[in-house]
């Protein structure tokens, strides 16, 4: 869903049909944000006053949200740069598969893996290259079934279940 390196932010699920685009962190790792979520705030003209307040102070910059994607969504990957085209066999605009290429903990396990075979971490994507969000899979989650015993012949003749 989300990379280990993102837990510290606000996130929220994708939805369908949206556009993100891959953003640096103050983590220093990269993820899935909404476009609008990454522009600066303009506070206008800056007087001498604030300009020394920042000297002093600096205030820590709002938290962007992380947008979480399930494993197994599709996804279509827009502005792929030309050498990993060239590199991968694909075009400027992919659809992928988000998949998890690790249970490990404190480990980047966010990837997309390429109708090529080809899989790239979150990580190697460019920051502001842009990812729309085709369908988010089979969300749903399956019951275990539960377990059937089955007779399993014992020594002595006796059976044991």
């Amino acid at each position: 869903m989300c990379d280990y390196s993102l837990m510290e932010f606000p996130n929220r699920l994708a939805t369908e049909g949206e556009v993100l685009v891959v953003h640096r962190f103050r983590s220093g790792c990269n993820g899935l944000t909404a476009p609008v979520d990454c522009i600066p705030v303009v506070t206008g003209k800056r007087t001498l006053w604030s300009t020394l307040k920042t000297l002093f102070y600096f205030p820590e910059p709002p938290s962007v949200p992380a947008v979480c994607i399930p494993p197994g969504a599709r996804l279509v990957l827009h502005d792929v740069p030309s050498t990993l085209q060239k590199e991968l066999g694909v075009s400027s605009e992919e659809e992928v598969k988000f998949v998890q290429i690790s249970a490990f903990e404190n480990q980047h396990r966010d990837a997309v893996r390429f109708r090529t075979g080809h899989t790239l971490r979150l990580q190697e994507l460019t920051v502001g290259q842009r990812v729309q969000v085709v369908d988010l899979g089979d969300v749903s989650v399956e019951e275990p079934e539960s377990p059937s015993y089955e007779t399993i012949p014992a020594q002595n003749g006796r059976d044991w279940r």
